[in-house]
């Protein structure tokens, strides 16, 4: 299968170039040439199916041109080594907990898809690869952890300072090796566009090889999909209409869901929630796409004032507003409402969320409140833990810090203060 520009202005690619070149010539992202439906049998008895040969038969079609089926069956098996339960926390609704991965966030498995297929892309070559990308918290984590150690890729991650977790901070800083951290004097959105200026820039790319690994990556965004069916498998006993909460920044995760939809999974409706950055929201509201500076909030890996993402999700549905309407619905809330909800979740169930579940939830409460006859799953993206002040000041208690976590916090920051894009480029040339 062939991948083709967005922006129409660039020529089709392999999956293999799509996930080297990261994005296309002309600005545009990629997207998959044709998505076929997975045959009905295939939900009828996905019951009896392993989580592995789920994952193999979803993502088969996009990348078995580039990876031969044994080795795709190798890294499913590196990817899909943690658990993904669906835990019910009141009448028709229910969390898809997807935290349980080496660094306790949903971005595990797409990192560690990208990182796998391109290691197997780079053996033999002789040039390094550098895996260039931003993060708004839990992507810059996910993707030094996926990729550490891998031969012949180099890895240099942007965050804005003072704008993500400590426990964020720690997870793509102390790692070393083939890591660096590039900590930058602005905002998620200003990391994102020194990223999207270093792939058009023609003097970096005549001298190193870049590619991204934010889910703007086709490797990154599409094996995404792969927990949503895990989740249908897990709820489809219920015999009651699944709907999906997405907490959403990029929109990488919602569109990838949205895929698994075009799969043939009956699922359909799916929810985005937003903090206050709401430019998707208004959309969905108004029909106009008016991008904006984003704003932070303590969800802040959803700080993001205009989701990359959101492209493929109108390309999805050509562009049709109404069809897209009836497929998706977008709410936005405040720090003040998120923090209500994580009290509400303690409070009656018991269940500790973290402030991104937490949007999830009341989105999807929002949705239940005209369509109350729908068994509601909203995604639990991170692990509390790594939001450790304002859960436990929200909730009054303390967490018990993970494994995962733990062995990271005795280990010291290291990273390297940039302001503009020509230091990050100054950076990249030298490295």
């Amino acid at each position: 299968m062939n991948f083709y520009s967005l922006n129409h202005k660039a020529p089709k690619v392999s999956f293999k170039d799509a996930v080297i070149k990261g994005i296309a010539p002309d600005k545009g992202l990629y997207f998959p040439e044709s998505i076929s439906a997975l045959p009905h049998s295939f939900f009828e008895k996905i019951e009896a199916l392993s989580d592995h040969e789920i994952a193999f038969r979803a993502i088969h079609q996009f990348v078995a041109d580039d990876v031969p089926d044994e080795k795709l069956k190798e890294i499913i098996a590196n990817v899909l080594d943690f658990d993904f339960p669906v835990v019910e926390i009141e009448d028709n609704v229910a969390t898809l907990e997807l935290f349980h991965g080496p660094t306790m966030a949903f971005k595990d498995v797409g990192a560690r898809f990208m990182a796998n297929c391109l290691g197997y892309f780079s053996r033999g070559e002789k040039s390094e690869i550098t895996v260039l990308v931003a993060t708004s918290g839990d992507t810059g984590g996910a993707v030094a952890n996926g990729f550490l150690g891998v031969e012949g890729v180099k890895v240099v991650i942007l965050y804005p300072s003072g704008k993500v977790s400590d426990i964020q901070e720690r997870q793509l800083t102390t790692l070393g090796e083939n890591i660096t951290a590039l900590e930058v004097d602005g905002t998620f959105d200003d990391c994102q566009k020194m990223v999207k200026t270093a792939f058009l820039d023609e003097a970096l790319s005549k001298n190193r090889r870049l590619t991204s690994a934010n889910s703007i990556n086709v490797a990154r965004w599409l094996p995404q999909l792969f927990y949503f069916l895990f989740a249908y498998k897990q709820a489809k006993s219920k015999q009651q209409e699944i709907i999906f909460s997405v907490p959403s920044g990029n929109f990488g995760n919602i569109c990838a869901g949205m895929v698994a939809q075009r799969l043939g999974m009956p699922v359909k409706h799916f929810v985005a929630s937003t903090n206050v950055n709401d430019t998707v929201p208004a959309f969905m509201q108004t029909g106009n796409y008016h991008p904006k500076p984003s704003t932070p909030t303590i969800s802040n890996a959803m700080d993001v004032g205009d989701p990359s993402n959101f492209i493929r999700i109108r390309h999805l549905f050509k562009d049709d507003f109404k069809t897209l309407s009836e497929n998706l619905s977008s709410y936005t809330f405040s720090d003040d409402e998120t923090q209500e909800a994580l009290l509400k979740i303690y409070k009656n169930s018991g269940y500790v969320a973290d402030p991104h579940g937490a949007v999830g939830y009341l989105g999807l409460k929002k949705y239940q409140q005209n369509h109350p006859e729908t068994y509601g799953i909203f995604l639990e993206t991170a692990h509390p833990v790594k939001f450790l002040d304002v859960v436990e000041e929200t909730i009054g208690q303390s967490l018990e810090m993970p494994p995962q976590i733990q062995k990271v916090l005795g280990k010291e920051k290291k990273s390297i203060a940039v302001k503009s894009y020509e230091e990050v480029k100054s950076y990249l040339l030298k490295s």
